[in-house]
């Protein structure tokens, strides 16, 4: 579940996507909810209006916002008062440490590659990668389906040239980090990271800001 706030070009209202739009949206409206479903009729996120009747807006940050478990209760109060079933929560961490496991030259392409990367818990998905500096055995920062990163863009299973992948290996210009090279590559984190961990841009960037990161 991404939770985000644009307090420019839509001032008090709070977006919840739940998954990716296919282009064909259909929309619903109850008071101050819009429960919006894809094509099939799977919901995919929700608009709330007049959210600063439900939540302390003026503190929630513009961008991506991480409510807490009582900010979640109150949305999914609303929900039910306005007569919509749908129940919210947060689901595992999407923006996490991976290792990849194998890496192949994809077949159709003279730069791209195609990695099988683990992500915790038994998990691990295929991902095709561009970067000149991916290889097997790394240790990277992986955005699976369901991420909004820095610059807006929100990552949901596709392909590259016929191959598909389910999210993206990142470089640290991709997840915003101050310090972040400028040159292609994606980041390689180091071997004591824990596969699954969640994402911590603090440490990361300390860490290309003090060498122990150098892509």
């Amino acid at each position: 579940m991404i939770t985000s706030i644009n307090k420019v070009a839509y001032p008090n209202t709070l977006i919840v996507i739940l998954g990716e739009d296919d282009g064909r949206s259909n929309f619903e409206e109850k008071t101050d909810v819009t429960r919006v479903t894809d094509s099939q009729g799977k919901v995919i996120g929700f608009n709330f209006f007049n959210v600063d009747q439900l939540l302390d807006y003026d503190k929630l940050p513009n961008g991506q916002v991480k409510l807490s478990d009582e900010e979640v209760a109150a949305l999914n109060k609303k929900l039910a008062e306005v007569g919509f079933g749908d129940q919210l929560a947060y689901g595992k961490p999407t923006l996490v440490y991976g290792y990849v496991k194998t890496c192949e030259a994809h077949p159709d392409s003279d730069h791209l590659h195609v990695t099988t990367v683990e992500v915790g818990e038994n998990e691990e998905h295929q991902i095709v990668c561009g970067a000149p500096n991916i290889a097997q055995g790394q240790k990277v920062v992986v955005a699976l389906p369901g991420t909004l990163m820095p610059n807006g863009a929100q990552i949901w299973p596709g392909e590259l040239r016929g191959v598909a992948s389910y999210g993206m290996i990142c470089s640290a210009r991709e997840l915003g980090l101050a310090h972040a090279p400028q040159k292609r590559g994606i980041m390689v984190v180091p071997d004591t990271f824990e596969v699954g961990a969640e994402f911590e841009p603090t440490k990361c960037d300390e860490l290309l800001a003090n060498g122990t990161i150098t892509l």
